[in-house]
């Protein structure tokens, strides 16, 4: 009975409208309170849930991205994008993907590459006669290389959740990450020759070595935040903050292009994002302490386990499952409710955690490019004045080669744990 109270109450809050947070807390408490357990239960979990010393990195790894950002980052990736992969037919597409690429090791978040290299990638495209919809399009998809490309939001959280090395998840998802921008620029140079997109300029060195020079240092920082994790030198934890002082430097001391309102803006974004991830990360995790107390993950091991005990088909089925709740869920929401419930599945049938939280996280990446939730598209649909139907329309076309890459990743795990196993094992 409690426990359909739960579901109802958690399914009829969010019809309403009512922030991801605020329906896991109140469908939590309406659970305790008809089961009867003290109201300091609700507290005590909401406290255990984010009392965790790898979840620091969040802020951080939060921090640094905007500190890149508001430092005028963005156009020096850009530019250098621009001179390495331009010269291929449909260039601006292209050079979309690689700047994606370059900034997911800053920023770790899908809708911080959206917002940040948004605005400047749909603008350029459109003076240089592009398609609005193809624009959109392939801005949307490949910013979801963000969280799959170290360092990634998501990754920490699923690590701190199954208790898995955040160091091996960053590192397993270098191949995935670069598969996912491969497969995007196949889709652009189909595109291209379809439509007679045009080269952005020819190749040309001197122009390449001039922003290089410009987007060096920036383009050091995920080299610092994956050689320390993989050399041992510190920390993921320690690696966000190494990644925020070296942004803070970059901005202040060698572009002098942060000022102390830019840094008081800044810290204040940080602190609201930080806060609004971790009350959610609270609120699930006394949702998922429910979950776990009534045996919900035992149960439904059980069921799929009586459907079948060949891993491929569990891990495909396991995947329609996030794939829906991600739909609906809000991404750090559904990795704290979905880990304590499939994770025991996985590993009783021999799927490693690693591999699980790859394909996880992607998967939760393709509910960003899709309604009703999509906060890709809202951003973008922002940026672009687009309408948000029309984004919803126009990112169709690229949920293709991601989804063909993340069942690659699903039914081949070597793709994902070839790295880690040299490095780590």
């Amino acid at each position: 009975m409690a426990l359909t109270v739960l579901f109802v109450v958690l399914a009829v809050l969010l019809i309403f409208g009512v922030p991801i947070a605020v329906a896991l807390g109140l469908a939590s408490l309406a659970y305790i309170m008809i089961a009867g357990l003290p109201d300091v239960v609700l507290i005590h979990n909401m406290i255990n849930g984010i009392d965790s010393f790898p979840l620091l990195a969040i802020p951080f790894f939060i921090l640094a991205g905007h500190l890149m950002n508001t430092g005028g980052i963005t156009s020096r990736i850009f530019a250098f994008a621009r001179a390495m992969v331009g010269w291929m037919n449909g260039g601006l597409g292209h050079v979309n993907v690689g700047a994606s690429v370059i900034f997911a090791g800053m920023s770790g978040a899908a809708v911080a590459d959206a917002g940040g290299l948004g605005n400047v990638e749909i603008k350029a495209m459109r003076d240089a006669g592009y398609d609005t919809d193809f624009s959109v399009g392939i801005t949307a998809a490949s910013s979801t290389i963000g969280p799959i490309i170290p360092p990634s939001l998501p990754l920490v959280l699923y690590g701190v959740m199954a208790s898995a090395s955040i160091g091996e998840l960053f590192i397993a998802g270098l191949v995935p990450g670069l598969l996912m921008a491969v497969s995007l620029m196949i889709m652009v140079t189909w595109y291209a020759r379809r439509r007679n997109y045009p080269k952005d300029a020819s190749f040309e060195l001197c122009r390449l070595w001039h922003t290089f020079k410009g987007a060096f240092l920036p383009l050091l920082t995920p080299a610092i935040i994956v050689g320390g994790i993989a050399t041992g030198a510190f920390t993921p934890t320690e690696a966000a903050v190494a990644a925020a002082t070296y942004a803070l430097i970059l901005g202040v001391v060698v572009y002098r292009s942060l000022t102390w309102r830019h840094i008081v803006r800044v810290s204040m974004d940080t602190i609201i994002t930080s806060g609004a991830i971790l009350m959610i990360v609270a609120s699930a995790a006394v949702f998922a302490w429910i979950l776990t107390a009534n045996q919900v993950a035992v149960i439904l091991g059980d069921a799929l386990l009586g459907l079948t005990s060949n891993k491929q088909i569990l891990l495909l089925i396991m995947m329609l499952i996030v794939l829906a709740i991600g739909l609906f869920m809000e991404t750090i929401a559904a990795i704290t409710i979905l880990v304590p419930v499939l994770l025991p599945i996985a590993v009783s049938v021999g799927i490693d955690p690693v591999h699980l939280g790859i394909i996880l996280i992607m998967n939760l990446m393709l509910g960003l490019l899709t309604p009703p939730v999509g906060m890709v598209l809202f951003v973008l649909s922002e940026v672009s004045g687009v309408k948000f139907e029309r984004c919803v329309a126009a990112t169709m076309p690229f949920l293709v080669p991601l989804v063909i890459v993340l069942l690659a990743l699903t039914f081949w795990s070597d793709l994902a744990l070839w790295l880690p196993s040299l490095i780590y094992r």
